[in-house]
């Protein structure tokens, strides 16, 4: 096998590699783990704006 040969088969191997990702990555059982993780920023900011009005509520008394 030459040179032309090998560069074939890695082709070959990352044309596969890319369509198991990108099929892992659009597949119905990763959506809701990557719709979590897209929404975690806004649960911590409800978490801190939540954590302020109640440090708020406090000094009020």
């Amino acid at each position: 096998m030459d040179y032309g040969t090998y560069r074939g088969i890695l082709t070959l191997v990352i044309l596969v590699l890319f369509i198991v990702i990108v099929v892992w990555a659009y597949s119905k059982r990763s959506k809701t783990r990557f719709k979590d993780a897209a929404n975690a920023i806004f649960e911590d900011e409800k978490k801190h704006n939540d954590t302020i009005s109640n440090e708020e509520k406090g000094s009020e008394k």
